[in-house]
């Protein structure tokens, strides 16, 4: 089980490792009395969250509310962003990488470590495996002072009590927690000292029954903050096992195959709109799948107009049509629907779409184009 960083510096702190102060926000309201400036770091089970865009420095309140509220509505290589950790902003003079973890090959901890911190570990690696330092140890020796003063040399780390007690309480953390990975990066130095500015702490799922209560309770901290954020259409979609990803904008969609849906998304935002899901009923859907889709599309208040694009391979067009026919009969709606469709059968699904008074389009440009002026009105 991978934590989140804010659970990670919980554990980090109760072992006595220095992290900035720090406070969990679910929602831009939450930000009230907050230090400025501060850092917003969304909280996702993935790395390089700054790369994608999840690690914003805000100088203001205002900016920070609005930063927050972007964030929050966000999605960061696949998971949807539901809570922040506003951070104290640190004066960093230097970013080191420090981790302990279980090296499977040698079946022996180890602690991996580099001058140059802050970044991207594995690509370090990959580029540059001189600048990584590695330290095998004897599970029953444990970690020794000459290991950390051959590590503080290695790193040019001159707080040696300091960083031999952040070193000694990772490795306490890696057993007595039941870990495979404690990691801290960066570890900066500051005026006031070395802090750890990010954690990634990744237990061992195998070792739940040792303290089943503990694991549960990380696992119940994550599910409601997960549970607290879903809106609506997040909890229709997961009940009916369907593809949805949550958008900031008011143009829902809805389409086939990720392939389509992708490139919708990109023509929606060349023709200046903004979409407000990505909804995915698959290549094999069937009427029953495209009506719940709708639903599930519709449960988002923000949207004004709905876009169902359609390419008929192994989908049949007259099987989508009666599910949005089935759609208009079971609810009333006033979103119009720009329906683009071609391929199997699509000569009677357009026939039945017709019979309800919804024309189609062949061509995908010009749909997309139709629905976003259907927004800009609605």
């Amino acid at each position: 089980m991978r934590l989140l960083e804010f659970q990670a510096k919980r554990i980090l702190a109760e072992y006595g490792i220095p992290v900035p102060t720090s406070r969990l926000i679910q929602s831009p309201s939450d930000l009230a009395g907050i230090e400025i400036p501060t850092v917003l770091k969304a909280q996702v089970p993935t790395g390089r969250r700054g790369r994608a865009g999840g690690i914003r420095i805000v100088a203001a309140e205002k900016e920070a509310r609005a930063v927050a509220l972007e964030l929050l509505s966000s999605n960061i290589r696949g998971h949807r962003v539901r809570s922040l950790l506003a951070e104290e902003k640190a004066d960093v003079n230097r970013e080191i990488y420090l981790a302990l973890l279980l090296d499977k090959r040698a079946n022996l901890p180890m602690v991996m470590a580099s001058a140059s911190g802050g970044v991207d570990i594995e690509l370090l690696a990959r580029q540059h495996p001189e600048q990584i330092v590695q330290k095998h140890i004897h599970p029953l020796v444990g970690l020794q002072q000459h290991n950390i003063r051959y590590l503080a040399r290695a790193l040019n780390i001159d707080e040696l009590v300091t960083f031999g007690q952040i070193l000694q309480q990772m490795y306490a953390i890696l057993w007595e927690r039941d870990a495979t990975l404690v990691e801290i990066n960066p570890l900066a130095e500051t005026a006031t000292g070395l802090v750890a500015l990010d954690a990634k702490i990744v237990l061992d799922d195998k070792a739940t029954f040792r303290n089943a209560d503990w694991f549960a309770s990380l696992r119940a901290g994550q599910k409601a903050l997960e549970t607290a954020t879903k809106t609506r259409a997040e909890r229709l979609a997961q009940e009916r096992g369907i593809t949805y990803v949550l958008l900031d904008g008011d143009l829902g969609l809805i389409s086939d195959g990720a392939g389509t849906g992708m490139l919708c998304l990109d023509l929606i935002q060349d023709a200046g709109g903004r979409a407000a899901d990505f909804c995915e009923v698959g290549g094999l859907a069937s009427a029953d799948v495209m009506c719940q889709s709708i639903e599930v599309a519709l449960a988002n208040p923000k949207v004004g107009v709905l876009l169902i694009s359609l390419i008929g391979g192994l989908t049949r067009m007259d099987e989508m049509a009666e599910g949005v026919v089935r759609y208009l009969k079971q609810h009333e709606t006033s979103v119009p629907m720009v329906i683009r469709m071609c391929g199997t059968r699509e000569a009677v699904g357009k026939a039945t779409l017709q019979e309800v008074g919804i024309g189609t389009f062949d061509d995908l440009a010009e749909a997309v184009q139709r629905a976003v002026e259907l927004a800009r009105v609605a």
